[in-house]
Parts: C-alpha cells; structure tokens; sequence
C-alpha cells in the first residue's frame, strides 16, 4: 500500500446525522437512483424524482428518521430508519456509488448498532436476497439472516429479513458506556 493510498484509508469518516427537510430528502433520492442504477446494471440512472416519492413516503411514517453523511456539503450516505413497538426497522440504506469501498456504509451501520446496544431495541431491515454487496456489509456488521423471505415491492424481488438483536452482539471499542 503506497503513503497516498494509507492516507486516504486512514481518513476521518463523515459523521452520522439526523437531518429533515425537502432538500435532505431529495439529496437521499439522488444516492438511491444512482446506487440501484450501479446495483441493477442499469444503462442509464433514473431521475430522482423517480424515487423522490419513496423516500417521502418513508419519511412520512411515524417516527421516521433520515441519517445522513456528508463530505463537505454533499451527501454521500443515507439511512431512513422507522420505530415499531418493538424493533427499529431500516427501510433505506443506501452510499453514493462515487464512495463504495470507503467505509462509509461501515460507519452507518455501526451507528445503527450503536444505538441498538445502548437502547436495547432490536433491529430489522430487509435486503434483496439476490444483493451481495449489501448482505456482505450486513453480515460484517452483525446482523443476521432469517428465513423469513417476501416479495415486498413492484420489481418483484425477493427480500430476506435480517436482523440485529443488542443482546448477541459481541462488544466493540464504540459500545464503550453503552448500556448492557
């Protein structure tokens, strides 16, 4: 590994934000068209317009959070996250393609555990059974494979259910003063 290429490793990752606002949520829908158009081999990236009113519709569910990383001003990384009585469900996950590889979905998801630790909630999220880039980041992060399978939107793809439950998971240096 060259020094540039350990600098650019040892870089400090963006922080984990809470944001809201028309602005935050089309900044999501921009990294979702362009991350599924990568994931699906699209020839061309939709407008994100075209997936504006999904974003919205989850942002619109009580309790609904938009996690955001920014590198400067623009928005690389997202995650929309949504309380149940019982679980926290993560209905978006999604890094702009420009920053695959550099951690930044590591950074979320352990933002996610994080805050399933010290609160003791589980949590769930449901992937496309066929996406192995994101079941591999979600299985390095903790979270579990069930058998539970469904066919949850118009594409007609299945999703595997996948969870992270606080009581199994072992301790990381960030969980220091988390709750047990």
């Amino acid at each position: 590994m060259s020094c540039q290429d350990r600098r650019m490793n040892s870089s400090r990752l963006p922080d984990v934000r809470a944001e809201q606002g028309s602005a935050p949520a089309r900044d999501a829908a921009g990294i979702w068209a362009r991350a599924t158009a990568l994931r699906d081999q699209l020839p061309v990236i939709p407008p994100l317009d075209d997936k504006l009113p999904g974003i919205e519709s989850a942002l619109a569910l009580d309790g609904a959070s938009l996690l955001m990383m920014r590198i400067g001003d623009r928005a690389m990384a997202f995650s929309i996250v949504v309380p149940h009585a019982d679980v926290l469900e993560v209905l978006y996950l999604a890094v702009d393609p420009e920053a695959w590889g550099k951690g930044l979905a590591r950074q979320l998801l352990d933002h996610l555990r994080h805050h399933s630790v010290e609160a003791q909630t589980p949590m769930e999220l449901w992937v496309i059974a066929d996406n192995k880039r994101a079941i591999s980041s979600y299985e390095r992060a903790g979270w579990i494979p069930t058998s539970e399978t469904k066919v949850r939107n118009s594409a007609g793809r299945l999703e595997r259910r996948y969870i992270l439950s606080p009581q199994k998971l072992p301790k990381r240096d960030s969980d220091v003063g988390a709750s047990e």
